[in-house]
């Protein structure tokens, strides 16, 4: 890109195009940019520059701002060249169409640094723009104990664009995750994915064949399998937005019904139940729930063997 295109690029922006015009004049790779940065004392990731070029986010944090300030001079641009195209900064607050509620990560899984770190690694754009209207999740347990298929056949509405969902997985106790699969079964395909065995999480992005625009919604189904074979007592789903519809079916193999099913919900993992109902078992081999308007936590199935 020639100097002429640079300057029409910082003149009329957009601050992405700007910024790739830059870029592409200076002449740097990202790694090398990034490095730079570092050399200032700020530390802004590969994916974080990438999405800025692309215009799938945009800087606003303090750090990210002073990030910008330091481009200006590392791509030798005038000062405020590039942050005066980024204008005021967007009002916080619910955005369109997003759930006035909702419940940090933190609060829903344990241990929350892990997976704030796995969340971290994948840099994705999909948390917090996408949220779930519907869920059933059909989780098969089999005659060893073992909940070895759970599928899930969700809707989502975007309310900022977005063209991937991340779900988030976390096995019973002894589960090994380099056994987790994840496969997708219909309008999504698998992206990333981050596994820790210590706490028994694997986190996947799912993609779209195309970009949701706000207010948009998508269906996509999916399954976790699982090989290692350890015994589940229980299912949980957590809900970091308000309003959803869950429904939730266990099926259990014959010569492996358990003794009691209860249904439940929790505020967090480490806390106490907020309500708690015996279910009926259906024709001696199921149980499900059925929650609507779902209030950001866990809503869960629990059983006992003996």
């Amino acid at each position: 890109m020639g100097r002429d295109e640079l300057t029409e690029a910082l003149r009329s922006g957009p601050f992405h195009r700007a910024l790739r015009a830059g870029i592409e004049a200076r002449g740097l790779g990202l790694q090398r940019i990034r490095a730079r940065l570092a050399e200032c004392g700020l530390h802004v990731s590969l994916a974080t520059l990438s999405y800025w070029q692309q215009g799938t986010r945009r800087p606003e944090r303090r750090e990210s701002l002073s990030a910008v300030t330091a481009l200006e001079q590392i791509l030798g641009l005038s000062p405020a060249a590039l942050t005066m195209l980024l204008g005021p900064p967007r009002p916080r607050g619910p955005r369109p169409g997003r759930p006035a509620t909702v419940q940090r990560y933190s609060e829903l899984f344990a241990p929350a640094r892990t997976l704030d770190r796995m969340l971290g690694e994948l840099e994705t754009s999909a948390v917090g723009r996408v949220h779930t209207v519907s869920l059933f999740e059909d989780v098969h347990v089999e005659a060893d104990h073992a909940a070895v298929r759970r599928r899930s056949l969700q809707v989502v509405r975007a309310h900022e664009e977005v063209d991937r969902f991340v779900t988030i997985f976390q096995g019973d106790d002894g589960c090994d995750t380099d056994l987790v699969q994840v496969v997708p079964l219909g309008n999504c395909r698998v992206g990333r994915v981050r596994r820790d065995r210590s706490a028994g999480m694997v986190v996947t992005e799912l993609l779209f064949d195309r970009v949701l625009r706000v207010d948009e919604t998508h269906i996509l189904e999916f399954e976790h399998r699982d090989g290692s074979g350890v015994p589940c007592g229980q299912f949980q789903h957590s809900a970091r937005y308000a309003g959803a519809r869950v429904a939730i079916q266990v099926r259990f193999a014959p010569g492996a019904v358990p003794v009691r099913c209860f249904r439940y919900t929790q505020d967090r993992p480490d806390g106490p139940d907020r309500e708690r109902a015996e279910l009926a078992l259906a024709g001696r081999d199921s149980v499900h729930v059925l929650a609507t308007h779902v209030r950001p936590g866990i809503v869960g199935v629990r059983w006992d063997w003996e």
